[in-house]
């Protein structure tokens, strides 16, 4: 390999961020971090290391198949991620907020659901009163609505 006027061989390959990191001589073809922590991404192995570390994370990969282990890292890194924004609960926390949402959301749902029902029945209900109860009868979308406003008007007491 030639040397260019930087004093570094060309078509030497970099070392992974883990091996930048922990500061040892990185063999591509040997060192177990280098397929998942490539150099130019140290802040993924920074925070995996600072999280789990990097003994524990070489075991974890080593334990697992090679079809595995690209997600295991991701999960590791996410993980490592989470718990630098939230050292107490990590992804959890994330998650518990996550499904409040969720739950928050469903709630908004089922109420605008009632209010559209509670509309269609008082809709109608002047169908009916103004004399036009055969077209209010006969339409598929006004009978589902009189069983489904029965539903809403126990539940509610509407």
């Amino acid at each position: 390999m030639k040397e260019n006027g930087g004093g570094r061989k060309q078509g030497a390959t970099s070392p992974c961020a883990a091996c930048k990191l922990l500061r040892r001589r990185c063999t591509q073809d040997q060192c177990v971090f280098a397929p998942y922590f490539p150099g130019d991404e140290p802040h993924k192995f920074a925070s995996v290391h600072k999280v789990f570390g990097a003994s524990n994370v070489n075991k974890m990969i080593q334990e697992l198949p090679e079809y595995q282990r690209g997600d295991a890292v991701s999960s590791m890194v996410y993980e490592a991620n989470a718990r630098m924004k939230d050292p107490i609960y990590g992804c959890v926390g994330t998650i518990s907020s996550l499904q409040h949402q969720i739950d928050l959301l469903q709630t908004q749902l089922a109420i605008a659901q009632a209010e559209l029902l509670h509309m269609k029945m008082q809709q109608f209900s002047s169908a009916i009163l103004s004399g036009d109860a055969v077209t209010a009868a006969n339409s598929p979308e006004n009978v589902s609505s009189v069983i489904s406003a029965h539903a809403v008007r126990s539940v509610f007491g509407i």
